[in-house]
């Protein structure tokens, strides 16, 4: 009994700076793939950043595309609605 009193101390301290050991490395490890996952990020933005003129132009032409077909939409709206006026109103007359 006296051995294991002595033994298993020693022997969690030993797993015990085998895991702080491990714990280090793989924090290390955490840390490289962090820098390049930021790289890349950075990267990222960068060629995000690039095509903002390219995403601008394309909004404006939408912008003004969308214009365009609302006039058209309207116009055609407003003779459409006074085709139908004017044939109720001649109805309304002839009675």
């Amino acid at each position: 009994m006296e051995f294991l009193n002595v033994l298993l101390p020693v022997l969690l301290y030993i797993f015990g700076i085998i895991l702080l050991i491990v714990l280090i490395i793989l924090g290390i490890r955490l840390i490289q793939v962090l820098d390049k996952v930021d790289r890349l990020v950075d990267d990222a933005m960068e060629k995000a950043s690039s095509l903002n003129a390219l995403f601008s132009m394309v909004d404006r032409v939408t912008d003004g595309l969308a214009l365009v077909t609302d006039k058209i939409v309207s116009s055609a709206t407003a003779v459409v609605a006074k085709i139908f006026k004017k044939k109720k109103k001649e109805d309304f007359s002839d009675e």
